[in-house]
């Protein structure tokens, strides 16, 4: 990332090198954090073909599921 202007009351400025390496410093913390960060993948079942039936006993046996995440 080059030192980008900015335009401040129709002057164009430049970023002072400590704001420069400070936003550069916290695009890497956030990069590193997001590499650290666990990736869970559910896997999606796919749909078998279902008979009208089959609906009927599913309506019965509805529940209610609680997942905790936390």
């Amino acid at each position: 990332m080059a030192c980008e202007p900015y335009e401040k009351a129709g002057e164009t400025t430049v970023l002072p090198a400590f704001i420069i390496d400070q936003i550069r410093r916290r695009e890497r913390e956030q990069e590193r954090r997001g590499e650290q960060q666990p990736v869970l993948e559910v896997p999606t079942p796919s749909a078998p073909g279902r008979s009208e039936d089959a609906d009927d006993e599913e309506d019965k046996e509805r529940g209610v599921l609680i997942i905790d995440l936390g």
